[in-house]
């Protein structure tokens, strides 16, 4: 799979750790940035995360921060990009299974690398089972359906 992934100067650690593994486990990642810890805004990562994965150079996206919520946010402002926050396995099955996530954002201040990639791993793994949650995900892009 075609994986992006960016962080902000808080979350490079997890970002290395996590594109290695990706890497390893035979997947196509392009990483996005920042390459140091020198302070960044996680919004400017959080965009060029969301535009790659909108224009289809990614399939999925993986969007790190300190807590994640910044940079969940500014990946979100993307209609065509679906970011949930998520901190345990199963709220990364829900996020591809009922709302057809295409990015996740994780916390790297709050979440450890082994449980990061138990989150990826199952984000990667799931697919969205639409039916039912076909409509809702389109009111997410258009309202109006």
């Amino acid at each position: 799979m075609r994986i992006a992934i960016a962080s902000d100067h808080a979350a490079i650690e997890l970002k290395t750790q996590l594109r290695e593994w990706l890497i390893v486990e035979g997947h196509e990642v392009a990483d996005l940035g920042p390459e140091t810890t020198e302070s960044v805004d996680y919004p400017d990562y959080g965009y060029k995360l969301a535009e790659v994965v909108a224009d289809g150079t990614a399939e999925r996206g993986i969007a790190l921060c300190g807590s994640g919520i910044g940079i969940s946010i500014s990946v979100n402002r993307n209609p065509s990009v679906r970011c949930a926050l998520v901190s345990e396995p199963l709220s990364a099955a829900l996020s591809r299974e009922h709302n057809d996530a295409n990015c996740i954002a994780i916390g790297a201040r709050l979440t450890g690398v082994d449980m990061a990639k138990a989150c990826v791993n199952t984000f990667l793994a799931t697919e969205f089972a639409g039916g039912r949650h076909q409509r809702r995900v389109d009111k997410l892009s258009n309202p109006s359906c």
